[in-house]
């Protein structure tokens, strides 16, 4: 039983990371209808970001919690700025493409981010340095680690405070107009691009936060990390309801616990598996996922 309670805090830490890559796709998907391939390389992009600007401060060894808030924040602001500029110039001009188009164009612009990334620095795995203390808290014969709970806390408070933007302010409020009907948003007076590069701002933040927590947590990064968190973040929002943000954390937390349960009880080979097969059932049981909405669109 311990090692099931342990398995599952450490399920929850690795499910933080994906739920926070996986809100980007679902709020992005819910305003323009685009499943956005590129948003598990900002999270890659969200890493280095926060390597180099230790690097900038002058951070040597040793953890270091205001060189961490920094480096959060500055990721964060690095990460939302270059996903308005992904969608302004890469996903605005096929607005009103097929969805083929648009789905094409986002498997592009990953590939481009990952390998111009991999020839501005290399192939070779990069050591993240350790920003945050990586003290054990033993409860009985339980271990929590005080990197688990920073990332577990900041995960909840920026899904809080997303939760608060969506439903509390009047960006939030365009953006829900948006995601109905964009025409009629149009006609009430809102700015949808301005609304649409705003999603994209929020949701790129977010990806930067998951880059910097999971270099913090596994100490290392590489040009092509982003690819697979990035396609089991999506998982995790199909899963919760693609287009709901409780759906995106739920889905994030239960790909995460599986995962890890899979890995202690089963085969690390299958870590990977395990996610896709989650996919298969969530689509033949229930194709709306979790929390989300079966609507019926006219042909």
């Amino acid at each position: 039983m311990n090692q099931f309670i342990q398995q599952l805090i450490n399920g929850l830490s690795l499910g933080s990371i994906y739920a926070l890559i996986a809100l980007g796709y679902t709020m992005v998907y819910g305003i323009i209808k685009l499943i956005n391939f590129a948003h598990g390389d900002i999270y890659m992009l969200g890493a280095y970001c926060a390597f180099y600007v230790t690097a900038i401060l002058g951070y040597t060894s040793g953890p270091s919690l205001w060189v961490f808030f920094i480096a959060l924040v500055i990721t964060m602001i690095f990460c939302g700025v270059l996903g308005v500029i992904v969608e302004r110039i890469a996903y605005r001009p096929l607005r009103h493409a097929t969805r083929i188009a648009a789905l094409i164009t986002a498997i592009g612009v990953s590939y481009f981010i990952e390998y111009t990334t991999q020839y501005l620095v290399g192939a070779e795995p990069i050591k993240f340095p350790q920003l945050l203390p990586n003290t054990a808290i033993h409860v009985g014969s339980l271990r929590i680690t005080s990197e688990q709970i920073f990332i577990f806390i900041i995960t909840i408070c920026l899904m809080i405070l997303l939760q608060f933007i969506i439903s509390k302010t009047k960006m939030g409020r365009a953006m829900r107009a948006v995601s109905v009907d964009e025409d009629a948003a149009k006609l009430m007076g809102i700015n949808v691009d301005a609304t649409i590069s705003f999603t994209f701002l929020l949701g790129s933040a977010l990806a930067g936060v998951a880059g910097i927590l999971v270099g913090v947590y596994y100490n290392t990064m590489n040009p092509l990390m982003g690819f697979t968190p990035g396609l089991k973040a999506f998982i995790a929002a199909v899963f919760g309801g693609i287009g709901s943000v409780p759906g995106a954390l739920i889905g994030g937390f239960f790909v995460g616990i599986a995962e890890t349960m899979v890995v202690a009880y089963g085969s690390s080979l299958w870590k990977d598996a395990i996610v896709y097969v989650i996919l298969i059932l969530i689509l033949i049981i229930k194709p709306e996922g979790l929390l989300g909405k079966n609507e019926r669109e006219k042909v």
